[in-house]
């Protein structure tokens, strides 16, 4: 098994520069942190519907959860305490936590949902937070990968010989197209709530396995949502054209995995290794051997989310259930995962690189990155090269806010 230098023994930004170079990691790492500098600047995004927002800086939280909400989907406090540690984190945006839309779309049989009997609990969540943060709600239906009860209650997109395994999955799990058209208006519905809990903006959440992302890839799948990209794309447009129609007056943003790659299992040593593609679904922003990027897919479906007037998309990749090495990169794999088949650092460089090819060519949207967290003492040090030399909008902060909620604070206090 491989041992990579872990990226908290590396002392100094040109420690870190030079294991960078060591490995052929292209990633910039600036010496200090200015607390008036790259990261400290206001930034805007621009909806279609509302207008401009304004955005005090560019750190944000990104969407953790705790799936410890009750089981009617209500916040405890335990959540609320996650909230306020929100607000006290100086960042300027707060992209909060997965929500279901619907009973059965659950990933937990304690992750919050929204419906008119919980609007008043997201309201107060929504009143914890700083008056100058941005806030949105992330709204979702896991899928495949939905657990309402606690064991799996698998919703499928599309079929998928590997995953089908691995949930229990059948023909009956596949959603058909009435029930996927119910479920839209679960999501409309849903976003005008989120309006009334006083959040600036809903996300339609098309990443890590969950169940539009999924649809993004079903090339496999019949009827009106698969097939060709006006299929795979069509639940997309149902949801956020009738937001635009029935709640104009809250703004629509995206978390899209970027791109994806094939499901990885444990390897004879206790690596990742990928399995076999044949047979199996390409995966979205992927090459056909599933083990590449190919971004073309993923340009055309942000040119698709600006025509509906998205002008805010958060990026990540991967799935934390069937390759948390590219989701996620970490030393230390889940408790039911494998150990990295890859430096952490190259998951880490993937992401931004392929992040600033897309900020590069839609330069009307405003890009939110992810995997920072592995960074760890070096994360502003990146975040401000990156922010500084243009490649990203705003530095996302998942993992490393729940550990370190005042990282932001501290940078900007010097």
């Amino acid at each position: 098994m491989t041992r990579y230098t872990q990226v908290k023994k590396l002392g100094t930004p040109k420690e870190l520069r030079d294991h960078l170079v060591g490995i052929g990691v292209d990633l910039p790492v600036d010496e200090t942190v200015d607390p008036q500098g790259a990261l400290a600047q206001p930034i805007t995004f621009t909806d279609g519907s509302t207008g401009e927002h304004a955005i005090p800086n560019r750190f944000a939280v990104l969407p953790m959860e705790g799936w410890d909400g009750t089981t009617d989907g209500q916040p405890t406090d335990l959540v609320r305490r996650r909230w306020t540690r929100f607000a006290e984190s100086g960042c300027g945006l707060v992209w909060a936590e997965a929500t279901a839309v619907a009973p059965e779309g659950r990933a937990n049989p304690h992750q919050l949902m929204i419906n008119p009997d919980t609007v008043a609990g997201l309201a107060e969540l929504r009143g914890l937070l700083a008056p100058t943060q941005v806030a949105g709600l992330q709204l979702t239906h896991s899928g495949r990968w939905a657990r309402p009860q606690g064991a799996p209650a698998p919703r499928t997109g599309q079929p998928h010989a590997e995953l089908d395994r691995r949930v229990d999955a059948d023909e009956a799990s596949l959603l058909t197209d009435d029930e996927l058209d119910e479920l839209a208006e679960s999501f409309i519905v849903a976003a005008g709530l989120a309006r009334d809990a006083g959040f600036d903006f809903v996300d339609v959440k098309c990443c890590h396995g969950y169940l539009l992302h999924e649809l993004l890839s079903g090339r496999d799948r019949d009827g009106r949502y698969g097939g060709d990209e006006a299929g795979r794309t069509a639940f997309v447009r149902r949801v956020i054209g009738g937001i635009r129609e029935r709640v104009p007056d809250i703004a629509v943003a995206v978390r899209l995995s970027i791109f994806d790659f094939l499901p990885h299992e444990t390897g004879p040593e206790g690596t990742g290794v990928p399995v076999e593609r044949d047979g199996l679904p390409r995966p979205f922003g992927a090459t056909e051997s599933g083990l590449d990027i190919d971004l073309s897919e993923t340009h055309r479906f942000v040119d698709l989310l600006r025509s509906l007037g998205v002008g805010l998309v958060c990026t990540t990749a991967g799935s934390p259930y069937y390759n948390p090495h590219v989701q996620r990169p970490a030393y230390f794999p889940p408790s039911d995962g494998y150990q990295p088949p890859e430096d952490p650092l190259v998951g880490v460089a993937r992401q931004i690189h392929a992040t600033a090819e897309l900020v590069r060519a839609h330069p009307d949207v405003t890009f939110i990155g992810s995997g920072y967290s592995y960074l760890q003492d070096w994360l502003a040090n990146v975040g401000q090269a990156v922010v500084g030399a243009g490649d990203v909008g705003m530095v996302g902060l998942g993992r490393m806010v729940l550990s370190y909620p005042q990282l932001a604070a501290d940078v900007f206090a010097g």
